[in-house]
């Protein structure tokens, strides 16, 4: 008697996924669009908007940004050259290197973070009710995805 496999994916979960491809897909470009309105590459951007929460050494952006720190040194000396990041000693341990964002360099990733429509105003039209649930939905996802590789966070 032969056993009938159960799909992995229903037509439900894949119209999800491909639902949420969608919405990545057009956050990165409303992204790119809006880093490239400053001058500025995507990860250059992604990196000024990090710096713009805390100093962190190089590695620990490298790590952020899921690339090399090598990567990470090259993006940050065009940022400096821009005056809109800066290296400077940890206090906690003068052997590293933090990198840092200018005064120019916050007033930039403000404007790029208010210049970020897409996301911003289809939420605003859900309830605070539907936004927590949402969230709470993403959250539990990202938990789940911990384990198979994912890291837990939703990063930038």
């Amino acid at each position: 008697m032969a056993t009938q496999k159960t799909p992995r994916f229903d037509p439900l979960t894949l119209e999800v996924v491909d639902l949420i491809g969608t919405v990545v897909a057009r956050y990165h470009e409303e992204y790119e669009d809006a880093a490239a309105e400053h001058a500025l590459t995507g990860a250059q951007a992604r990196l000024l908007s990090l710096l713009s929460l805390e100093p962190l050494p190089m590695r620990r952006l490298a790590q952020k940004l899921k690339c090399e720190p090598s990567n990470v040194t090259g993006i940050v000396d065009r940022l400096e050259a821009r005056g809109l990041a800066e290296r400077r000693p940890d206090p906690a341990d003068r052997r590293v290197k933090l990198a840092a964002v200018t005064e120019e360099g916050l007033r930039v990733a403000r404007s790029l973070r208010d210049s970020l429509h897409f996301a911003r105003e289809p939420l605003a039209g859900l309830s605070r009710e539907e936004r927590l649930s949402l969230r709470g939905l993403l959250l539990r996802m990202l938990d789940g995805s911990a384990g198979v590789g994912g890291s837990g966070s939703a990063g930038l």
